[in-house]
């Protein structure tokens, strides 16, 4: 074996040319699939980053009424079925080791009114405890004008992309209340008509729910505008409010609502008829006892309002512990609740997010399907220069199988070159590829649209490369230098002694 790896680092000085064509061929093929490896690695911790830990968690529990899986982006506008188990559901959820963090939320379409407009707008209402919810994602937008809600307030969140929305189909552009007029953040068609024009602190939003007549419309006061750290054109399609007034907006019960529920004395006492019914008035301490319950009664309201738990949800987002496996932990979590008669299902994120999800998992793939091709051209062209040279230097293999050169040894000295090309363009253009992942964000490569936000990973080009994306670079490289010595190894053991005399 050292004979022929000899023979063949003389061969490639010999023949320079060729082989500096090859290891071209090699560099660019490493450097571009380390560079490819390392916008997957990034993309795929993107969005981690931005949708999983940023916005909805990594797997969403909906109600098995639920025809669609798609959930967040719907935009037929198609309404959300409600969940009314969530004490079912948090106890299968706080008892899930694997669990991070969850969240109960409200999601649903709402007809935007103004009174000068004849015509509606739409807008997607995200109902939350804002406290909560803060706690789950903290990092995921900044409060640009205004303030985050305190506790108990009635409170609209306007995302950026939304209230430029609005400004468009109104004509009106919507403040915090007394918050100023921030130049620097109009719109610059607003920014045009600045002088003239019409602003407002509080949107009115009616729900939009199929099957239930009960909706009403309820006055926002905006507390804040919002922008999203990444995929603001996708994220800022939602309107955030509390979870008490969307419930209103949406028609359904509210935890006011469900503490106000008559409880089970006065029940009985409705269904009572006749003697029985005649019978609670004969005693003297009528008054006395109804005056005891009336205590209890307004306790009970005020722990309900603060416990959101009561009221009604559409959705619960969850966040899992790191390296808990999706089909895993969906698997478990459908068996218990199922057993718990919650009435939901467990979906994972990109499911739940539809388009967004599917646009991820399409560019991750034609990324892949680009290494790939990429990978397929670097063995075709090696194939063509390593045969054509094989070809080109039969009277020299030939005499080499005249005094007693193998087969084995000619291809072993043939899967030598490639071999010693391959390590060191191969390696340096995996160098190169390392470097340049590594320099890439140091560059602050941004954009705005929210496709190309998928594919940076956020905000900024960030492609991330890790010890096991640098192995798979090298595996790669690998098989190529493999699958593209073979055919030359075997044009090159055929060639006879007979055919080194015929070409001479």
């Amino acid at each position: 074996m050292k004979l022929a790896l000899t023979i063949a680092w003389r061969n490639i000085l010999r023949h320079k040319g060729k082989s500096l064509v090859i290891g071209v061929i090699l560099f660019t093929g490493a450097l571009l699939m380390t560079v490819g490896n390392g916008v997957i690695s990034g993309m795929a911790a993107g969005i981690e980053k931005n949708v999983i830990n940023g916005f909805m968690g990594d797997i969403v529990l909906i109600s098995e009424a639920q025809k669609s899986d798609n959930i967040l982006l719907n935009m037929m506008g198609s309404s959300i079925e409600p969940i009314t188990t969530y004490k079912k559901i948090n106890g299968v959820l706080a008892s899930r080791p694997y669990v991070r963090s969850y969240l109960p939320v409200g999601k649903n379409l709402a007809m935007v009114l103004y009174e000068n407009s004849a015509a509606p707008g739409y807008a997607f209402l995200l109902g939350v405890d804002f406290a909560e919810y803060r706690k789950m994602v903290p990092d995921n937008f900044n409060v640009i004008e205004g303030s985050y809600p305190a506790p108990g307030q009635r409170a609209l969140l306007v995302p950026s992309f939304t209230r430029d929305e609005f400004y468009d189909f109104y004509n009106i552009w919507f403040l915090p209340e007394s918050g100023p007029l921030v130049k620097e953040n109009l719109k610059k068609e607003a920014l045009a008509n600045i002088r003239t024009l019409s602003v407002s602190t509080s949107v009115v939003m009616m729900g939009m729910t199929s099957g239930i007549n009960t909706t009403s419309d309820i006055r926002f006061p905006v507390r804040g505008i919002v922008k999203y750290g990444a995929l603001n054109q996708i994220f800022g399609h939602f309107c955030l409010v509390d979870i008490e007034s969307y419930r209103e907006c949406l028609g359904y019960f509210t935890a006011a609502d469900m503490a106000a529920q008559v409880p089970k004395e006065e029940k009985k006492l409705l269904g009572l008829e006749g003697a029985a019914l005649d019978s609670l008035f004969g005693g003297d301490d009528m008054v006395a006892a109804g005056n005891k319950k009336a205590p209890a009664n307004i306790k009970a309201e005020k722990i309900a309002v603060k416990n959101h738990e009561d009221g009604t949800y559409n959705a619960v987002f969850i966040r899992l512990k790191p390296g808990v496996a999706y089909a895993d932990a969906i698997k478990d979590l459908d068996r218990a609740l199922t057993e718990e008669g919650a009435g939901v299902k467990a979906v994972s994120w990109n499911k739940a997010s539809g388009p967004m999800g599917s646009m991820a998992l399409i560019i991750k793939s034609a990324l892949f399907i680009f290494v790939t091709l990429l990978f397929c051209v670097a063995v075709i062209i090696i194939v063509n220069t390593l045969t054509m040279s094989a070809l080109e230097r039969a009277s020299e293999l030939g005499m080499m199988r005249a005094v007693g050169a193998h087969k084995k040894f000619i291809a072993a000295m043939f899967l030598g070159e490639t071999a010693i090309l391959s390590s060191i363009f191969g390696v340096g253009g995996i160098l190169a590829g390392i470097a340049a992942v590594r320099i890439i964000p140091l560059l602050r490569i941004t954009t705005n649209n929210d496709m190309l936000q998928l594919l940076y990973g956020g905000n900024y080009f960030s492609p991330l490369l890790s010890l096991s994306g640098i192995a798979l670079t090298a595996f790669q490289l690998l098989v190529v230098t493999v699958i593209a010595a073979l055919y030359p190894m075997k044009v090159a053991g055929n060639i006879t002694p007979l055919d080194a005399i015929s070409r001479d």
